[in-house]
């Protein structure tokens, strides 16, 4: 037999609370300062008065760790920090305020926002002096750790592992979508086990969709500004801890069952054949700016862990306050520790990053594709395995980098967004007095693929995230109803959200009775929906629109925990409807390979007559050239996809954006016999179109026709 290895004094245990046999190891790492406690708390302790400081002795590289005997799973725990307090050289170690570890794996409790809170001195209003140093303790106010069992009974879980080629991905926030669901008990709407129940369930798989992507579900807190206006912040981009799940979101009572019912809800939706990506914030995270709390990182050592410049002040480009900066080796370890964790112990399918590009900001703070941190993804044998959404823009200079990730990253691509917008959601006026309205090449390069944008590195069309709504800015209903943002139930005198919403509210602002303005607004959607669903790359729904959710014109709720954003399932036959045209799209995608195309279109021919994969036709029925492509009064564009090579149907699909009806060639060539109707956006719901032969056909105003190709 071998005899056990010693742990070398040289190399530190995992960072974090470590159960071992006979009580719990622990290890955080705070490079700068000069002593770290690990403090121990009674389960109902609510005032900090049962602490018992255990003081770590062992330190390698920064790292600080010690073995405490005799405790377990359950125990609830802190840090306090000794060092010194130079602001200006960015060290603000503080003992007198108790650290949330940031390896914790669960919390208990939440951050009461006090005076006592702050490193530095403030007033009952939260305001002070940020570089004078505060000695009240703050155990009483802030959340502790908690040691827990990592065991859990997976059984026979394994990851759905959906080509992104077969990908729908459907954007959700744990609350919203079962908080008033009529289907789900009472007791489990808007947590974690609901979001698995079957009654979500098969509303999910009902639709067609294949990967749940969860907004924030790490452990978070509001901020005080919003606390101090009676809200809180709803959607979670505002981190805690990087490594627990969010205990607001579960029905269990305990921090062991809240991760525990986490770990159900993924298994329980892998076994419906449902992929979980998890939208994760590690540009920034609670603290703020320098005049913000002292609740973990930035008392251990917030010179490691943020950008700060040369004054011991942040570098902000999230607008949150405060930046990881992950050109420290100890702050990428963070992230990239979190990361598999979640996917390791807790088996989720993939990440969309948050302002990914503050994550992959270098030493001269500017964007490089090859940061270590991204290259590391890209190479690490877990994490390379599993799906990376890059949000690929930040708030800094040239913070816009659509495009410009690397591969395996995918990408939200705005570009597709506003484009569809544009097109579907014109200035009418300027349209009716033959102003310049949108062209159509913008949207063709859209529909096929984004090449433009990702083009390079072998990436292909798969790259490309194509929404037109997401949970920041109007729902898509919305877009059709407001033509500007009605944001005063934030607080913010309608200061906050995106100005520039490419809307329309189709002549009446909000809520009518008008039938006409109504079916407009309904067929508008449905041309979007079609849209995003028959276009080359990775459709993403923002969960409700399948259902005409409204937010009543805020494109900004996230501070609003309310009937404002949760989901309204007394569905009225309009909504039902356009449920079973969601549905009915969805389904034909995933029936269809050529329009889940994984290479972008050859434009090589491939037929006697010349016809490619891909062609683009005007209403005339003749293939698109230079002049017409360029210009702007024209609305109509018909795009011809040729699956004869993929064991799939050809299709023709008649897209018309004029506000006036219109009279459109179906193109003839060799091997069309007929083009069968199969969905029309001006029909309320799906039902069996007919067949016609190549010539003319009547379109209606603003809408979109699916043909399949007959032999």
């Amino acid at each position: 037999m071998c005899p056990t290895p010693r742990r070398s004094v040289e190399l530190p245990p995992p960072l974090g609370a470590t159960v071992r046999p006979d009580g719990v190891e622990f290890s955080v790492y705070a490079g700068h300062a000069d002593g770290l406690e690990i403090c121990l708390f009674d389960p109902d302790d609510s005032t900090g008065e049962s602490e018992r400081r255990v003081r770590l002795t062992d330190r390698v590289h920064g790292t600080w760790f010690g073995f405490v005997p005799g405790i377990g799973p359950g125990q609830r725990y802190a840090v306090r920090a000794h060092g010194p307090w130079r602001p200006a050289e960015g060290l603000r170690h503080n003992p007198d305020k108790l650290l949330v570890d940031p390896y914790a794996r669960a919390l208990d409790g939440q951050v009461t926002w006090r005076p006592e809170v702050f490193g530095h001195v403030v007033d009952e209003h939260l305001h002070g002096e940020p570089d004078v140093r505060d000695t009240r303790d703050s155990a009483a106010y802030v959340p502790k750790g908690v040691v827990v069992d990592d065991t859990f009974d997976w059984g026979d879980d394994a990851p759905p592992l959906v080509p992104w080629s077969r990908t729908v991905l459907y954007e959700t926030h744990v609350r919203n979508l079962t908080r008033r669901h009529p289907g789900v008990p009472e007791h489990l709407r808007g947590t974690y086990a609901g979001m698995a129940h079957p009654a979500t369930i098969e509303h999910l798989t009902d639709l067609g969709v294949t990967s749940v992507e969860l907004l924030p579900v790490h452990a978070f807190t509001s901020e005080p500004a919003l606390v101090q206006r009676g809200l809180v912040n709803h959607w979670g981009y505002n981190t805690l801890g990087f490594f627990a799940p969010h205990a607001a979101y579960a029905a269990a009572g305990d921090p062991q069952g809240v991760l525990d019912e986490f770990k159900g809800m993924v298994k329980l939706l892998h076994a419906a054949g449902l992929e979980v990506i998890l939208d994760v914030v590690y540009n920034h995270t609670c603290e703020q700016g320098r005049d913000g709390a002292t609740l973990s990182l930035r008392g251990l050592d917030n010179r490691a862990y943020y950008r700060l410049d040369e004054r011991g002040r942040d570098i902000d480009v999230t607008g949150c306050g405060n930046t990881v900066d992950l050109r420290h080796p100890m702050a990428v370890r963070l992230v990239l520790d979190s990361l598999r964790y979640w996917v390791q112990e807790c088996h989720v399918d993939g990440f969309r990053f948050d302002l990914a590009v503050a994550l992959g900001r270098g030493r001269d703070d500017a964007y490089d594709p090859d940061h270590p941190f991204l290259v590391t993804l890209r190479a690490d044998p877990v994490l390379s395995r599993v799906k990376l959404v890059a949000e690929p823009w930040d708030v800094g200079i040239h913070g816009w980098r659509t495009g410009q990730f690397p591969p395996p990253f995918v990408e939200w691509n705005d570009r597709f967004r506003d484009t569809v917008r544009t097109f579907w959601l014109p200035d009418t006026a300027r349209s009716e007095h033959g102003q310049p309205g949108h062209g159509v090449r913008e949207l063709a390069t859209r529909l096929a693929g984004s090449q433009d944008l990702f083009g390079a590195r072998d990436r292909g069309p798969v790259a490309s995230v194509n929404f037109v709504a997401a949970h920041d800015g109007f729902t898509l209903a919305d877009t059709t109803a407001y033509a500007h943002k009605h944001n005063g139930a934030n607080g913010e005198d309608n200061r906050d959200g995106h100005d520039d919403n490419r809307s329309w509210n189709h002549g009446a602002e909000g809520p009518t009775a008008d039938p006409g303005i109504l079916a407009a607004r309904q067929r508008s959607v449905r041309n979007m929906l079609a849209t995003t669903l028959l276009a080359t790359g990775v459709p993403m729904l923002n969960a409700g629109d399948e259902i005409g959710r409204t937010q009543r014109g805020n494109n900004n709720a996230y501070c609003q925990d309310n009937d404002l954003s949760w989901f309204d399932w007394d569905l009225q036959p309009w909504q039902r409807d356009l449920l079973e045209t969601t549905q009915f799209l969805v389904h034909l995608r995933a029936s269809q390979p050529v329009l889940r195309q994984r290479s972008f279109f050859t434009g090589r021919p491939a037929h006697a007559d010349g016809t490619a994969d891909l062609e683009w036709y005007s209403a005339d029925g003749l293939r698109m050239h230079h002049a017409v492509w360029e210009d702007p009064h024209v609305r109509t564009l018909t795009m011809f996809l040729d699956g004869s090579e993929l064991e799939s149907d050809s299709f023709l699909v008649v897209l018309h954006g004029d506000v006036a009806p219109a009279e459109v060639v179906l193109p003839g060539h060799a091997g069309v016999a007929a083009y069968e109707l199969l969905w029309d956006s001006s029909w309320e719901t799906p039902y069996p179109g007919s067949k016609v032969e190549p010539g003319p056909v009547e379109v209606a105003s603003s809408s979109v026709q699916i043909y399949a190709v007959r032999a």
